[in-house]
């Protein structure tokens, strides 16, 4: 919705306390009370911004059709969609970093999002079992523990660019390091699950 996507912008902008119910409501240009009509106050708007980040997130993983590919095809694709989701996406970075900042306060009150997320977990635990039986992944592996370093290993190197560009005086963003990148963690996960 039109109130989903001014909240989002603001909280970008300005983080969750920088951002007031007015400054969203007056580029809708509605009153704060009509604002108020759909959601009752500052918290439930930002976790349903929260939450349409998400359900975008794992709506984009969804036409990704996974099990329609072989295993390793699967894991790579998952791989190089996560990658090029945060590099496209940093204000769902934001986001997220935001809430993480606020220890999840506004997520505990829901359980909508264990429903939104906990398909992809199961979906990506079927390719490994199918990769497992085919013989080209090794047995034993959590797919929440697979998913979760994928995650590190590119939501980390997007959301601190700049912090680690400069400590490091190298340009992380260039066309080539990012090519880099996704062959490092592609090799890094591959070669995990790639039976000896």
């Amino acid at each position: 919705t039109e109130i989903l996507k001014s909240a989002a912008a603001a909280f970008r902008r300005r983080g969750y306390h920088g951002a007031s119910v007015d400054e969203i409501a007056s580029a809708l240009e509605m009153t704060k009370g009509n604002l108020y009509y759909y959601f009752k106050n500052k918290e439930s708007l930002f976790l349903e911004v929260l939450i349409d980040a998400m359900t975008h997130i794992r709506s984009e993983e969804t036409k990704l059709k996974l099990l329609d590919l072989e295993p390793v095809e699967a894991v790579r694709t998952l791989i190089r969609f996560s990658w090029e989701y945060y590099l496209a996406n940093p204000e769902f970075i934001r986001l997220i970093n935001t809430e993480n900042l606020h220890r999840a306060k506004h997520l505990a009150t829901s359980d909508r999002i264990q429903r939104i997320n906990r398909p992809l977990v199961e979906m990506l635990g079927t390719v490994l079992e199918r990769g497992r039986v085919a013989g080209v992944f090794r047995g034993g592996v959590d797919p929440l523990q697979l998913y979760l370093s994928m995650v590190g290993l590119t939501y980390y190197y997007v959301s601190n660019q700049h912090t680690l560009s400069h400590m490091f005086r190298r340009d992380l963003m260039t066309p080539r390091a990012k090519a880099e990148r996704l062959s490092h963690v592609t090799d890094v996960l591959l070669g995990y699950l790639l039976p000896s």
